[in-house]
């Protein structure tokens, strides 16, 4: 009798990590303080992080902080800030001059600069910058068609294929910037992320739409079509994983479609039978840290407070997000993630993740 009175006790004791209805504000914002005192340890004299010639990893550092509440004239933010800017290229874009990532480079830099704009000081450079991206979209201009898989992405450059990743970031990258859903960047963008996913219909007639009709999402369609969760199956399939799905049906909310929308249905029929925050459903714990910041995007986006998976569990995913989150922290303060795949080995770019994801499970503006 005893043992079952303790073992009740221990149940009852552990519950409230996901049974509680609301974030435990004390618990999250201690810790995203302490997130945030690590990578003010870490910042290079020049202003960086990690690399001086990778602006993105800065980028997504100095946004994270912001984000984070840490004020723009913080002597740490600014140095960041003044880094980033060393980077403004007369086209409009923020890129290293021999990166074949202008897309991301200027995306992620777009969101610090946006959230470093209070007073207006960035407005010209972000006008700029998102003439800029909307620029590099494939669309006729780079000699895509609207026939063409590759339509209204955005990739790597001109020789290279267009990705949902980079699409995602670049759709962020404009919501965040206030550009209007009826802009034709989102409407052409749309008609890539739509054919990214594994799902027969009007939007998507790609060879591979119909192979696996799961309603998850892939890398991309285009020059033959690539999935990161494996080789294409026997029937030519490309394979959905959970990173992407999220990213896919975030920015198809960004882009305007509504839950009524079957695609969005799909998509979230997807995620409800695949929900985890344990790793990156597809993927194991590889890209653990951008599923779970997408994920948080994605839930945010949607409008709900909860989530029901497809066996009926109800699912608050401020709660539940942050609860992870604060389980994978490291008694320094940082996150980074033992599978080290894009770059997340890295506990400056993993920390920043993780303080935006926590940042948003507690502020329903961010």
């Amino acid at each position: 009798m005893f043992r079952v009175i303790l073992l009740t006790a221990a149940i009852l004791a552990a519950a409230p990590a996901f049974g509680q209805n609301s974030v435990d504000v004390t618990k999250v914002t201690g810790a995203r303080t302490k997130g945030i005192n690590f990578l003010k340890t870490t910042q290079a004299e020049d202003g960086s992080w990690t690399s001086p010639t990778q602006p993105g990893i800065s980028g997504m550092v100095v946004y994270s902080l912001l984000a984070s509440d840490v004020p723009v004239d913080d002597p740490v933010v600014a140095k960041g800030l003044k880094h980033l800017e060393s980077f403004a290229q007369a086209d409009g874009g923020f890129y290293a001059p021999t990166t074949s990532h202008k897309n991301y480079e200027t995306s992620i830099i777009l969101l610090a600069l946006v959230e470093a704009n209070q007073d207006g000081r960035y407005s010209q450079q972000i006008a700029r910058a998102v003439e800029f991206l909307k620029g590099i979209q494939w669309d006729g201009v780079e000699g895509a068609a609207e026939a063409d898989p590759a339509f209204g992405g955005q990739g790597y450059g001109r020789s290279k294929r267009p990705d949902l990743s980079n699409t995602s970031f670049f759709l962020e990258a404009l919501t965040h910037a206030g550009v209007s859903q009826n802009d034709p960047a989102f409407k052409n963008a749309l008609i890539f992320v739509s054919r990214c996913q594994n799902l027969k219909s009007e939007a998507n007639n790609t060879p591979f739409a119909d192979k696996i009709n799961d309603g998850g999402f892939y890398y991309t369609p285009a020059a033959g079509g690539a999935s990161m969760a494996g080789p294409p199956t026997p029937e030519g399939g490309l394979r959905s994983y959970g990173s992407m799905t999220y990213a896919g049906l975030k920015s198809m909310i960004y882009a305007g479609l509504t839950k009524d929308d079957p695609r969005v249905k799909a998509a979230s029929d997807w995620i409800a039978k695949f929900y985890t925050l344990d790793e990156n459903p597809g993927m194991g714990q590889q890209g653990l840290y951008y599923y779970l910041l997408t994920a948080t995007r994605t839930f945010k986006a949607l409008g709900q407070e909860q989530f029901t998976d497809a066996k009926g569990g109800k699912h608050p995913w401020r709660v539940e997000m942050s609860h992870r989150l604060l389980e994978l922290q490291k008694p320094n303060g940082s996150w980074s993630n033992t599978a080290d795949r894009w770059y997340e080995g890295d506990p400056n770019l993993v920390t920043a993740y993780s303080l935006v994801a926590l940042t948003t499970t507690l502020d329903e503006t961010k």
